[in-house]
């Protein structure tokens, strides 16, 4: 699964994220049907923004769309994904959500499995540097994002 197109997709947001100064967190939305519907990386930092996460920024980056281009779809996310953007995959009726990692962070991937959402948790070496380096580096920063 570390080489479905997805989350070598959410990887590369992630280090995008990270050459950026941002937080290193990455996102890739594919449909049922493979296709990528967006990518993103977590912009809170570039953009000034309080709620531009990894998962919210590929869910803007994939446009308007139907409810139902959404339905099914797989969320591939480098770190495990907080209350909001495990809220967005809900809503938006995701069928399953790839974890890079939930080592340095668990977020709602019970509630996500409660609602029928399949949950894969990779433990993937390269996302769990990433964030490791970073809380180890910016620690406030990697606080605010997660509203400590």
């Amino acid at each position: 699964m570390d080489t479905d197109p997805g989350f070598i997709a959410a990887v590369e947001e992630a280090r995008q994220g990270a050459a950026e100064g941002g937080i290193p967190i990455g996102a890739c939305l594919i449909s049922k049907d493979g296709e990528i519907l967006g990518r993103g990386h977590n912009m809170r930092v570039q953009k000034g923004s309080a709620t531009l996460h990894g998962e919210i920024s590929a869910l803007e980056n994939s446009g308007r769309r139907s409810a139902s281009a959404y339905e099914g779809a797989t969320m591939y996310t480098t770190l495990s994904p907080c209350d909001m953007c495990t809220g967005a995959c809900v809503l938006y009726k995701i069928k399953r959500v790839v974890v890079g990692e939930n080592k340095n962070f668990v977020g709602g991937e019970q509630y996500l499995q409660n609602r029928g959402i399949d949950v894969v948790v990779l433990q993937n070496e390269e996302c769990i540097q990433l964030m490791e380096n970073f809380i180890k580096e910016k620690p406030q920063l990697w606080n605010e994002d997660i509203a400590v």
